[in-house]
């Protein structure tokens, strides 16, 4: 899976912030605000990654545990499914 084409992230200030350009603004119109985690998986999904490879990813970069490790990817995988902005 990986985010449509147009995603853009960036960083404001504090804030990790996302928006559709392009191809992906006839799905989603609007402005994605993450927390340092989500922006880091939001970024592990510009290219084409398996939940497996996004747990053991999030692994690598923090000290988490394998379980809420993967419970965070799903809960960002859902929203992201939801808004219409990643391709299975």
């Amino acid at each position: 899976m990986k985010l449509k084409d147009g995603m853009i992230a960036d960083r404001a200030g504090d804030d990790y912030v996302a928006v559709a350009t392009g191809e992906a603004s006839k799905s989603f119109n609007g402005l994605i605000k993450n927390n340092k985690t989500a922006d880091f998986i939001f970024r592990q999904l510009m290219t084409d990654k398996t939940e497996d490879q996004l747990v053991e990813a999030l692994l690598d970069k923090y000290d988490v545990s394998e379980e809420n490790a993967r419970k965070d990817v799903r809960k960002i995988i859902e929203k992201l499914m939801a808004a219409g902005i990643l391709d299975e």
